[in-house]
């Protein structure tokens, strides 16, 4: 009789122990996939915010590919650039960058290039800066980062690329100059990433396919 009893709750605590699993498993992948849809949907404004839909037609997160060279844009990692194409004509790259050397740890960001080379803009995406001082990168904080919109390697010159404190032409903040300066210099090595990878970056990492030659 003993026996019967243990086994019947032996039984009904592994009946409870698979119903548990299986909604613990099913919890998970629920909200596993409610996670990366709002990822998804965080990365999607982002890249809007630098290119606007009013300049592509394209799916920027679907027409994504992951980068080469990663340690020349300063990322600790393999990411992804995202192509901004107009009926399938690319108009714009974002590109992902890390400034290694902002005032508390790594500042994450995402610049925006156009094809012709100039700025479409530029996103910070994580950083640790001191609240009221570095955190001035981050758009929630202030409109800093507009400054680079239009920018390129010739505007300002290549030697003006720096912050007004060191002789360049980007203004920094008040009491915080080691946050902005490491931006600025990120910001112009991903506009050199560009420049040198141009043809594999707006056709998605592939070799720029070979004009058609005239034989006659």
């Amino acid at each position: 009789m003993i026996r019967e009893s243990v086994t019947k709750n032996a039984l009904l605590l592994a009946a409870f122990s698979l119903a548990t699993t299986a909604i613990i498993a099913s919890t998970y992948l629920g909200t596993k996939n409610a996670i990366a849809e709002n990822i998804r949907k965080a990365e999607e404004k982002a890249l809007l915010e630098i290119v606007p839909r009013s300049r592509h037609n394209n799916s920027m997160l679907e027409d994504s590919y992951m980068l080469s060279n990663v340690e020349s844009l300063g990322l600790r990692e393999a990411k992804k650039a995202y192509v901004a194409k107009q009926d399938n004509v690319p108009v714009a790259v974002i590109i992902p960058a890390t400034a290694r050397d902002g005032y508390s740890g790594d500042i994450d960001l995402i610049v925006g290039i156009n094809t012709d080379g100039s700025l479409a803009g530029v996103r910070i995406i994580s950083h640790r800066e001191t609240p009221g001082l570095g955190d001035k990168v981050d758009y929630n904080k202030s409109k800093w980062v507009d400054s680079f919109i239009g920018k390129s390697l010739n505007n300002p010159v290549i030697g003006r690329w720096k912050v007004k404190k060191d002789k360049g032409a980007f203004d920094q903040f008040t009491g915080a100059t080691i946050t902005p300066r490491a931006v600025v210099k990120t910001v112009k090595q991903s506009l050199e990433y560009f420049e040198t990878n141009r043809a594999a970056l707006l056709n998605q990492g592939k070799p720029a396919e070979p004009k058609g030659q005239d034989n006659g």
